[in-house]
């Protein structure tokens, strides 16, 4: 099958294409992820982008369904140098062909993904159209220059659950004194790994859409707030950054990535887009407190600016060992803190893990 990929500055590359016939656009994005696409094309914090792997050969074992971080492909589209036809596991149900062509997503391969990738290190990241079907390339660099982008509000609200929902905490898992403790999340589109996390560690679960407002979480009583991980700009989700006013210094507010940029703006600090952004498994942080280096899994677009959490009562406690954007904040009073990356993993590394969850069962008054 013909397949074109049309970048914004007029960019033209012609492959071949697998999946769904059709047309994708977004934001073109790259991940250095190894492994992991079964995970990154579930992650609802992809909406909106194209996602492109720098590893050259993607589908090698094929696709089971078991690390899915959501019940749909979130991405609009994913280019790769090469897919595996004959994917070689002995869970795999499917080849990632015949993923996208049920989810109705389009894939090009054939591609030189590491020039793609040193052209958005360079020139940032841009507009993009993949089209199946077609190799028209004027069409492609037309499309991904005139479609129109879904608002940032548009994205929060395709991934957030539509209606709240409880979820109990796994049945003798909670370590502390007393009944189980209860977490109201706010779910921007959060990764199914995020829940598991906190559900195996006892915690007792109200997920609640990203528009309900701080009245409402209070009547849930909850005993910590809990801001997840989601697509677009953190400035638009308004109803979160509200909750975390309202609820900040009254119960311990926490948060991963998206959550991670609500709780620093609700707090007086600012965000800003990067040039390209980080996005995958290998990603050097350092704990600036503990003076160690760990490696993290990233997916994200914006950043927050460290010179603007002065007189926040915030403070950095995680920076990258790359670019030295901030990572992770932590506050010099109140039980606040959050991370860019994903300790949660899923795909990548779980270096991160029980420091995060460890550190949200302590602040609910749970043993380690």
């Amino acid at each position: 099958m013909k397949a074109v990929l049309g970048l914004e500055d007029g960019t033209i590359i012609k492959g071949t294409g697998f999946g769904a016939e059709g047309t994708a656009c977004g934001e073109l994005v790259f991940t250095t992820q190894f492994t992991g696409y079964e995970e990154a094309l579930t992650d609802p914090s992809y909406k909106g982008q194209i996602l492109m792997f720098t590893y050259p050969l993607i589908g090698n074992y094929g696709v089971s369904g078991e690390r899915f971080q959501s019940d749909n492909i979130h991405a609009e589209g994913l280019v790769v140098r090469e897919a595996c036809k004959k994917p070689y596991h002995y869970k795999s149900a499917r080849s990632i062909h015949k993923f996208l062509e049920d989810e109705g997503k389009p894939g090009i391969e054939g591609v030189d993904t590491r020039m793609l990738t040193i052209g958005a290190r360079e020139r940032g990241t841009m507009r993009a159209a993949l089209i199946t079907g077609s190799d028209d390339g004027e069409e492609a660099v037309d499309v991904a220059r005139n479609f129109p982008q879904m608002t940032d509000e548009e994205l929060i609200a395709s991934v957030t659950c539509k209606e709240p929902y409880f979820i109990p905490g796994a049945e003798g898992a909670w370590k502390g004194s007393g009944k189980p403790k209860h977490a109201v999340v706010v779910d921007l589109g959060i990764k199914r790994n995020i829940i598991n996390n906190l559900h195996k560690r006892g915690i007792d679960l109200t997920l609640v859409p990203a528009t309900t407002k701080p009245t409402e979480i209070a009547g849930y009583e909850p005993d910590l707030l809990f801001i997840s991980n989601g697509p677009g700009d953190p400035e638009k989700a308004t109803d979160a950054i509200n909750a975390v006013k309202a609820f900040a210094g009254t119960i311990p507010v926490c948060g991963i990535c998206f959550g991670h940029q609500i709780i620093s703006l609700a707090m007086g600090a600012r965000t800003y887009k990067l040039k390209f952004g980080h996005r995958g498994g290998n990603q050097p942080v350092k704990d600036l407190i503990e003076n160690k280096i760990f490696i993290s899994s990233q997916n994200h677009g914006y950043a927050v600016d460290a010179d603007s959490l002065e007189g926040t009562g915030l403070y950095v406690k995680y920076l990258n060992a790359n670019d030295k954007t901030v990572e992770g904040v932590s506050h010099k009073d109140l039980d606040i803190f959050s991370v860019q990356f994903h300790p949660e993993a899923q795909a990548g590394p779980m270096d991160t893990e029980e420091t995060f969850f460890g550190k949200v069962v302590k602040v609910l008054g749970g043993d380690l």
